[in-house]
C-alpha cells in the first residue's frame, strides 16, 4: 500500500525542551503523527471487516453509531443506569435518555425501575436481541482469531503488548479534555 503524505496536525507540546533539540522533536512528532495515522486506519479496517464478514444483524444495521455504542456497552455491563452508561460513553445523560428511548421503541432495550431506587432506570437488552448482538460479537471474534493465528509466534506475542499500549492510549485520551469547539 502507498504511503500516505504526512498528516498535518497539532500535538500536544514536548516538556523536555532542554534535551532534545526542536529539529529531532519535530521529527518525533510528524513520526508519532504518521504512527496516529495509521492506527486509526488499522482500527478502522479491523472493525469494518469484521461487521462485514460476520453479518450484522439486520436490526443493528440502520443504528447510529452512538446507538451501536449504547448496545454493546449494555451487552457487555447488563443493567447499568442511563447516568452510568452516559459515564461509559463520554456522554450526557439527555442524550443516553434520547438513545434508550430510541432503542426502547424498537424493541431492542428494556428500561426498568431499579429495585432500590425507583428513579434509577436499568437498562438491558432484550432477549432476542442480547442472543443477536452476541452471535455477532461470537462471529467477529472467530473471524479475528483466525487472523491472529496466521501471525508468528513471534508476531502474536508483539500483539499481545501492543493491545496493552493500545489501551493505556485509550485511558489517556479519556482522562484527557475535550478541547473547546
Amino acid at each position: 500500500m502507498p504511503s500516505k503524505s504526512p498528516v498535518a496536525v497539532a500535538l500536544p507540546r514536548d516538556t523536555d525542551t532542554e534535551t532534545e533539540p526542536g529539529s529531532v522533536r519535530a521529527g518525533k512528532r510528524a513520526e508519532l503523527a504518521g504512527l496516529a495515522d495509521e492506527l486509526f486506519a488499522s482500527m478502522a479496517s479491523i472493525r469494518r471487516s469484521g461487521r462485514l464478514r460476520a453479518r450484522r444483524p439486520h436490526e443493528l444495521s440502520n443504528l447510529t453509531q452512538s446507538q451501536l455504542d449504547l448496545v454493546r456497552l449494555i451487552r457487555r455491563i447488563p443493567n447499568l443506569s442511563v447516568t452510568e452508561a452516559a459515564e461509559e460513553l463520554h456522554l450526557a445523560p439527555n442524550s443516553v435518555s434520547t438513545l434508550v428511548r430510541q432503542l426502547t421503541d424498537a424493541g431492542m432495550l428494556i428500561r426498568s425501575a431499579d429495585d432500590s431506587d425507583r428513579r434509577v432506570a436499568r437498562l438491558e437488552l432484550t432477549d432476542e436481541m442480547g442472543r443477536k448482538v452476541g452471535a455477532f460479537r461470537d462471529r467477529r471474534v472467530a473471524l479475528l482469531v483466525e487472523a491472529m493465528h496466521q501471525l508468528s509466534p513471534v508476531e502474536q506475542r508483539q500483539l499481545r503488548g501492543a493491545v496493552g499500549i493500545v489501551k493505556r492510549l485509550s485511558q489517556q485520551l479519556q482522562q484527557q479534555e475535550a478541547p473547546d469547539e
